[in-house]
């Protein structure tokens, strides 16, 4: 595994990195092969409070992370879990999607753009841009890569219609489906 360590406001020592490599390393089990994907961690402490943030890009899915504590030690175990129980989880769907596909692998062994309204002004500023590819991909698979993401909602675009659609999760736990009305 590539590690990319960060740190911001905090300076990333080597006894934190080695701890971030080897429990990070841990979830390399679940995989069929060795990981090739950089694995992006950027950690933070904002007013005492711990932060850590994982993300690895695999093919087709993105696992991510985000824990805090009062330890970053602390923090970094609980991000580490999260990651193991979204694998767990999601890990029979994925290589499932992996085989409809037509591959003969598997993957695994078997923010919302903010934008902050001032009340005095009318304008809204926007603190955060992000940008992706809008892959083709089912409803179903938009959810997954929701639900592991951490999110609220996906943008994505809709394989069967070729249109970019919208699933969220509502508050009385299930989906719902935005789609473009011409």
């Amino acid at each position: 595994m590539n590690f990319i360590v960060r740190g911001d406001n905090i300076e990333v020592t080597e006894a934190l990195r080695e701890y971030v490599e080897k429990k990070v390393g841990r979830i390399e089990k679940y995989f069929d092969t060795p990981l090739t994907a950089p694995v992006y961690v950027t950690m933070k402490v904002v007013r005492d409070l711990h932060s850590v943030e994982v993300t690895i890009q695999l093919p087709g899915v993105v696992l991510r992370g985000e824990e805090q504590n009062e330890d970053m030690y602390a923090a970094i175990d609980l991000v580490v879990e999260k990651l193991e129980r979204q694998i767990r989880k999601h890990k029979t769907k994925i290589n499932r999607k992996f085989r409809e596909q037509g591959s003969l692998k598997t993957l695994f062994k078997e923010d919302p753009v903010g934008t902050k309204a001032d009340e005095e002004e009318e304008e809204f500023q926007i603190v955060k841009i992000k940008r992706f590819n809008l892959k083709p991909m089912d409803v179903e698979e938009a959810i997954l890569q929701m639900n592991m993401l951490g999110h609220s909602f996906f943008v994505f675009s809709n394989a069967e219609t070729e249109e970019t659609n919208i699933v969220y999760k509502r508050k009385d736990g299930r989906y719902g489906l935005i789609e473009p009305e011409f």
